[in-house]
């Protein structure tokens, strides 16, 4: 589906009046979050009726060069929008290397290095256990207070009407009442190769594609921003679905 264009079959609905903006994985891009974020701004100039719902589908931080100004934009925008900040596997990464330093042994080969940079530190390319602790008690002393709070405040998943938002989908044959947290912030193949009905169409990042990717039973927002220099904004209405 092209952009600003509506799908043609009938849709799941959300509540009449709210318009939802849904966007995918960030990863450090605040340059892109920013043209978004404008994007959306100007969008809501035309719709002043209208109830907006701001979700962010996690993969904040990591691999891409501003982590840190990617925190400070949402958290500035959740002061000022009614916004939904939803947990990804690379924020469960961050939260970890605060808590126990050795999980910069895996957190590094996913874009943690990068993270560390953006709020000053220089890690080597692969930190020694003792490196690791500093590190560790470097990034707590340079993390501010708000930050910290995002982080520990970040839901694992959101329904609105017909739709769940989860950052990277939902376990099947398990009701999504009862989803671990684990599948919605790390579930790939059983997920996306999965085509039976979830009684929500369930909004998801986490696999980059190339593009939008709609489905009968998911919508893929994820177009790799942090590699493509695409960052998708998905608009849900009662009307349709569209990207912004």
């Amino acid at each position: 589906m092209g952009a600003d264009s509506r799908a043609k079959r009938h849709l799941p609905r959300v509540p009449e009046g709210v318009r939802i903006y849904a966007v995918g994985d960030v990863h450090g891009r605040a340059d892109l979050l920013h043209q978004v974020l404008s994007r959306v701004d100007a969008d809501l100039a035309s719709y002043p009726n209208c109830r907006p719902l701001q979700i962010f589908l996690g993969d904040y931080v990591d691999r891409g060069p501003h982590s840190r100004t990617v925190l400070d934009l949402l958290i500035s925008r959740a002061r000022t929008h009614a916004v939904v900040c939803l947990k990804g596997n690379h924020e469960s990464y961050f939260h970890a290397f605060l808590q126990d330093p050795e999980a910069m042994v895996a957190w590094r080969l996913f874009g943690g290095l990068e993270t560390l940079r953006s709020y000053g530190l220089d890690p080597s390319l692969n930190p020694h256990r003792g490196e690791r602790v500093e590190l560790a008690r470097a990034l707590a002393a340079a993390l501010p207070t708000s930050h910290r709070q995002f982080l520990c405040n970040l839901v694992p998943c959101f329904t609105c009407g017909e739709f769940l938002f989860a950052h990277a989908g939902v376990k099947p044959g398990v009701p999504l009442s009862h989803q671990r947290e684990e599948d919605l912030l790390w579930i790939r193949e059983d997920f996306l190769l999965c085509e039976d009905n979830f009684t929500k169409i369930v909004v998801h990042g986490h696999s980059p594609v190339r593009a939008p990717d709609f489905r009968s039973n998911r919508i893929n927002i994820d177009t790799g921003a942090y590699a493509t220099g695409r960052l998708t904004c998905l608009i849900i209405e009662a009307g349709g679905y569209f990207v912004l």
